[in-house]
């Protein structure tokens, strides 16, 4: 399966599981969404469980909202994360603090399904990677898978959690992996190894990373698209590099993260996000709390600017290969 296989897969599984399980959300009924992603869905299990929304990104989250207080898992999807920016009164204040503020009688579960990322020439408003602002509020969780195999996994376990889960989507490799080299032909998710996806029901427990690339010399923090980026520019350079695919960063795998970095001495955070307050930031400071007599060199960050996201810049914006390059070559030197 591709990723956009194994995502329609997973919700497929956990309706004919639990017939709680809602899918709702723009054009996702009868069309099956703008990628494809809930393709029969409708057609299988019904107009009441598959469903499309009015155009608001904050009443379909609203709507969530009292869904999973009465008891339903629903699964909205965000057609880009660009416009899940509309919703975030009702995930932070009313999804993230259900739990909490009704001292467990009611609680949100639900998970948000959304696109995110660039390297599809979408300019600012189809490339953006919010994912910074949703790890920083308490009550939510954040998950993004880089294969098919882990999208399937981790979305069942996100639907079947009882907290409110934001389920980002890198879109550049829905149909294939990424090597960050723009300007060759694409590649597809066939013959792959993470490509083999069962059918049916299995679960990636939520806040387990993934050691993508065991290594010996330097460790590097990513996920989503960079995965596969950085895992080319490791390997052709050559270098013995650690490649920690984190998968879920809240709830956070803290405990693989000191292994490798106490075990390598230098540790790298590849993302594409804009810099200031990016999840590397948060990775950054708990490796140096964790891991500061360990290291050999000063952690780096590879990330996206501090700017919007460019159209007719976007490989200068986008972290490449040959930024990766120049910060690996930096840090085994320092």
């Amino acid at each position: 399966m591709n990723m956009i296989q194994a995502i329609n897969s997973a919700m497929d599984v956990m309706m004919e599981r639990d017939p709680t399980v809602i899918v709702m959300g723009e054009d996702v009924g009868f069309f099956g969404g703008v990628f494809r992603a809930t393709a029969g869905l409708q057609a299988k299990h019904g107009k009441n469980r598959v469903f499309d929304t009015p155009i608001t990104e904050c009443g379909i989250i609203g709507v969530a909202v009292g869904m999973g207080a009465y008891g339903l898992r629903p699964v909205p999807e965000i057609q880009f994360a660009d416009y899940i920016y509309p919703a975030l009164d009702q995930l932070v204040s009313e999804a993230a603090r259900l739990r909490y503020r009704s001292a467990g009688e009611f609680i949100a579960p639900m998970t948000v399904r959304s696109p995110f990322g660039g390297g599809i020439f979408g300019g600012q408003t189809h490339s953006q990677s919010p994912e910074g602002i949703f790890t920083h509020c308490s009550g939510i969780k954040t998950v993004i898978p880089s294969t098919p195999y882990d999208a399937k996994g981790l979305l069942i376990a996100a639907i079947e959690d009882n907290d409110p889960t934001i389920f980002f989507e890198p879109k550049r490799i829905y149909n294939g992996p990424f090597d960050g080299h723009y300007d060759t032909p694409a590649t597809s998710w066939a013959g792959h190894k993470d490509a083999q996806v069962p059918t049916g029901y299995y679960r990636i427990p939520l806040g387990t990373a993934r050691i993508a690339r065991a290594g010996e010399a330097l460790t590097i923090l990513c996920y989503g698209t960079m995965v596969h980026v950085v895992e080319d520019t490791v390997r052709t350079l050559g270098i013995d590099a650690e490649i920690v695919d984190l998968r879920s960063l809240v709830p956070l795998d803290i405990d693989t993260i000191e292994a490798s970095v106490k075990k390598t001495g230098r540790c790298l955070i590849v993302h594409e996000a804009t810099r200031t307050s990016g999840f590397g930031a948060e990775l950054s400071a708990q490796v140096q709390e964790r891991c500061f007599y360990h290291l050999e060199a000063p952690i780096a960050r590879v990330t996206g600017f501090d700017t919007p996201y460019p159209h007719s810049l976007e490989w200068a914006y986008f972290p490449g290969p040959v930024r990766i390059r120049e910060a690996i070559n930096k840090i085994m030197k320092d």
